[in-house]
């Protein structure tokens, strides 16, 4: 019965080497050996846990996870989230609730546990999405589509409503975003016990509290209209002064052109300047004011009409998203920005995508404890791509695809360990593989691309699954 749910055996040594018997050929091609040090573990958060049939355990300490992994009584089962399986079952285990809390963004998103009875914030997270990317390939392949289209089938008639989307569809590129966001909550959820989730849906918006038939110029022109405008200009002028670049100072709504001289109240007239600049620019014309910096000139004119691609997004996909995450069954709370805001600052935290998600909703425990939290970074990579072959800037082919996606027992997305021991490139490298058929491959380590790693170096920690990792 044991062998039918341990998806990893191992053979412990005092050095803490792991060796990985790889169980399910479906995803695993190879024997490996992984190494897990002491290093490694202290770098981590809190370490799930599940017994031998697969069920949530309370999350324990790095240290604690590296006695059992010592002691031969467990076996790392993930990577990433690092996740421990104990090679007994537990009868009725008394598992603490955990609560993991979105904050949805348009590049990043924050995600954490927090246990509501302690305060503890278990595990953070922040990920990074595609949709950007996305957004530019189908584009490409637009663009290509329609070349090829007008050249071979050009006294085809159009047909433009032969196809129906279903009920709440989204683009690809906004969908990409749901999708990641609900992926890892069922990871989360298939590796501890947790019984309610809180999302960030909505800015705070107190005006429409004390007056609900407020409408019209009233309700765009009110008590959080200032509000609103400084939170956007912080977050579009990256908090900074748009004319001397300063940090750390008291910023000022500027008027790009000047009320005085016609300039009107919109976003696309405003930006931030510190007191000094502002003063110092008064009612000029910007372009006399930056007649001596072109390059400064030409930079804030086009980040002004930048279009709100970001909060476009958001607002596309927060309540599809709050749709998929109530198909869960799980109790759904939802929480506004202001009160995001507000939990995070009283208890002050650093404004970060993580801790923003731990303060979301009414929920946030009084006290939140977060002295050993080491957030990991995920990046969504994608699962490659299905073109038959490459193009040049021209979109003529240039270059094929080989069918073939396993090279030498690894594939592309794979996160590898390779510890060359001879040749130029001597050292220890720890990324993500893209392979070649000839067994040379190239690993994107945090410093940097390294080219030309044989595949005899590599040992695997970390199957593809669409993500990479930054621990």
């Amino acid at each position: 019965m044991r062998s039918q749910f341990l998806a990893l055996s191992f053979a412990i040594k005092q050095t803490y080497r792991v060796e990985v018997s790889v169980v399910n050929p479906k995803s695993f091609r190879n024997i490996a050996k992984a190494n897990i040090t002491r290093k490694e573990t202290q770098a981590l958060s809190k370490v799930f846990v599940l017994d031998t049939n697969k069920q949530p355990l309370n999350p324990i300490h790095s240290g604690r996870a590296r006695m059992l992994l010592s002691q031969g009584k467990a076996a790392v089962f993930r990577r990433y989230p690092f996740t421990v399986i104990l090679n007994k079952e537990v009868v009725n285990p008394k598992v603490e609730s955990l609560r993991v809390k979105i904050d949805p963004g348009a590049k990043t998103t924050g995600l954490a546990l927090v246990n509501d009875s302690t305060g503890e914030v278990v595990w953070a997270a922040q990920l990074q999405h595609r949709g950007f990317q996305i957004r530019d390939a189908l584009t490409s392949r637009r663009q290509l589509r329609r070349s090829r289209r007008n050249r071979k089938t050009r006294y085809r008639k159009p047909r433009f409503l032969n196809r129906t989307r279903p009920e709440g569809w989204l683009p690809p590129s906004l969908n990409s975003r749901v999708a990641n966001i609900l992926t890892w909550v069922n990871r989360l959820s298939s590796i501890s016990q947790i019984t309610a989730i809180s999302q960030e849906l909505v800015r705070f918006d107190t005006q429409q509290m004390e007056d609900a038939e407020i409408s019209g110029i009233g309700y765009q022109q009110g008590t959080l209209f200032g509000y609103e405008i400084r939170e956007f200009l912080l977050e579009k002028w990256n908090r900074t002064c748009a004319y001397c670049g300063a940090k750390d100072k008291p910023l000022e709504i500027e008027h790009i052109n000047a009320r005085s001289k016609g300039g009107s109240n919109r976003i696309s007239n405003l930006c931030l300047a510190c007191t000094s600049c502002n003063q110092k620019k008064g009612n000029q014309d910007i372009k006399d004011f930056l007649k001596g910096k072109p390059d400064l000139l030409k930079c804030i004119l086009s980040q002004a009409k930048r279009p709100l691609a970001d909060t476009a997004a958001v607002n596309a996909t927060r309540w599809n998203l709050y749709y998929n995450l109530k198909k869960t069954g799980l109790p759904v709370e939802v929480g506004t920005g202001g009160r995001t805001k507000y939990n995070r600052t009283i208890r002050g935290l650093d404004k970060t995508h993580y801790w923003d998600a731990a303060c979301v909703g009414a929920s946030t425990p009084e006290q939140l404890i977060t002295s050993e939290v080491k957030p990991l970074l995920i990046a969504a990579k994608g699962h490659g791509t299905r073109q038959q072959c490459r193009t040049d800037k021209f979109g003529f082919p240039s270059r094929y695809c080989k069918r073939t996606k396993f090279h030498k027992g690894f594939q592309t997305g794979d996160i590898v360990k390779a510890v060359v021991t001879s040749g130029k490139k001597i050292g220890t490298y720890v990324g993500r593989l893209a392979t070649r058929a000839t067994g040379s491959f190239n690993i994107s380590t945090t410093d940097g691309l390294v080219q030309g790693i044989s595949h005899k170096y590599c040992l695997p920690l970390h199957k593809k699954d669409g993500y990479s990792y930054i621990q």
